[in-house]
């Protein structure tokens, strides 16, 4: 892995305008920089990102089916009483699932370690799956990239196939966001895109637009019965509000179901590392409030991870990372060492949330900035990935987003 100096396209943004890629530029920074790229081997991509990532799905699935019966677990994952039966019967139906992101610290030696899991709501779809591939082939074109390089990319492919596997063709599809996010409605597109590939009917309402009819479905803005839904917005939102009552009974089919509140959720991270302690993806984690009192000299674990902290205990200590078990884009994060908080976001918007510990991994520097691998999961397999970069140590809204390509 190496981060490589190159030639930018000269019409690019030209491209990216008549694309609809309206954020490439926001606030007057870049997000999307092809001023460089990261090189990889082969190898590294196929031993150490996708084999790895498409296992951790499976992890977190054999997670799930834990979960869902375990009442204290569904408390500490924040879902609301009131709502368990929705998650669980989602899952208990075997609901189908998209998509989902791995975010991964991964410095090209040894095993990537997986931060988190995006995998209700993820963004950089639209910039992952196309506009990366679009720079290969004009690079490729141009002889800025060596014959023969590739880019770890699947990715709308794997989706239109998804698709096939789950809907009938002519399927009627309806997409939603909320309003006038151009970054969501990217997103959003990029999934209608491949629906409509895959023969389905795709339809775009906005969220806000979405009514119920008198027999309790739900309709888009031009009364159409919505069938399946989906929807680029947050279970931990929506579950606690109004809109979440007539779920159940709506007839409706979300994507992504009910149950990737469960995984989207950062609570996972201590239950995978309790089910899976040791694993070479997985870095020590712990709910909070189960270690708050061992992290200062002197103090002690809850009793039931008291042995797994012990294990992992001096390394919490020379640095771990808060994080809410929900939280956006770095907000409200701060990374921890030898007891003195050495950064935090100053987007404190999911302070109000319980929080877990993560022990500290720290990012590579490649030229002051550290980049954190976006690994695509599509159905049950890693198929892609993007990269986002950023000076600061935790990745953040208007961090950079890098393409990649791939040498022996």
């Amino acid at each position: 892995m190496e981060k490589i100096d190159l030639p930018e396209r000269p019409d690019w943004r030209d491209t990216a305008k008549e694309v609809g890629f309206t954020f490439a530029d926001m606030h007057g920074e870049p997000y999307w920089d092809e001023t460089s790229a990261y090189r990889f081997s082969l190898r590294e991509i196929e031993e150490d990102i996708e084999d790895p990532s498409t296992d951790l799905h499976a992890m977190c699935r054999d997670a799930v089916q834990e979960i869902v019966g375990n009442e204290m677990l569904m408390g500490k994952l924040g879902i609301p009483e009131a709502h368990w039966d929705l998650v669980a019967d989602s899952w208990r139906r075997n609901e189908p699932e998209i998509y989902g992101r791995f975010d991964l610290a991964y410095d090209g030696n040894g095993p990537a370690k997986l931060l988190e899991y995006n995998a209700d709501t993820p963004t950089s779809l639209y910039e992952s799956a196309s506009f990366q591939w679009q720079w290969l082939e004009d690079q490729l074109e141009a002889g800025v990239l060596p014959e023969g390089a590739d880019q770890f990319n699947g990715i709308h492919e794997a989706l239109v196939e998804r698709f096939r596997e789950l809907f009938p063709k002519n399927t009627e599809l309806h997409f939603t966001a909320i309003a006038d996010n151009p970054e969501d409605y990217a997103t959003v597109e990029a999934m209608g895109w491949a629906a409509r590939e895959a023969g389905m009917g795709a339809h775009y309402t906005d969220l806000d637009k979405i009514g119920i009819s008198k027999d309790g479905q739900f309709v888009d803005s031009d009364d159409r019965v919505i069938g399946t839904l989906f929807k680029l917005y947050p279970w931990e939102d929506l579950l606690n509000e109004d809109f979440a009552r007539n779920i159940a009974g709506s007839g409706a089919m979300f994507l992504e179901p009910a149950w990737k509140a469960l995984l989207s959720n950062k609570g996972i991270l201590p239950i995978l590392w309790q089910m899976f302690e040791g694993h070479p993806n997985l870095l020590p984690a712990f709910f909070a409030d189960d270690v708050a009192d061992a992290l200062v000299a002197g103090g002690k674990p809850v009793p039931a991870v008291a042995d797994a902290y012990a294990r992992s205990a001096d390394l919490l200590r020379a640095g771990h990372v808060v994080k809410p078990i929900f939280s956006r884009e770095g907000a409200s994060v701060s990374i921890v060492e030898n007891g003195d908080v050495t950064e935090a976001s100053p987007n404190t918007d999911y302070d109000q949330h319980p929080r877990i510990v993560q022990a500290y991994a720290p990012l590579p520097d490649f030229g002051g900035f550290r980049p954190v691998i976006g690994a695509w999961i599509v159905g049950r397999t890693c198929v892609g990935m993007g990269l986002r970069e950023d000076r600061s140590r935790i990745t953040q809204d208007l961090s950079r987003f890098k393409p990649h390509f791939i040498t022996e």
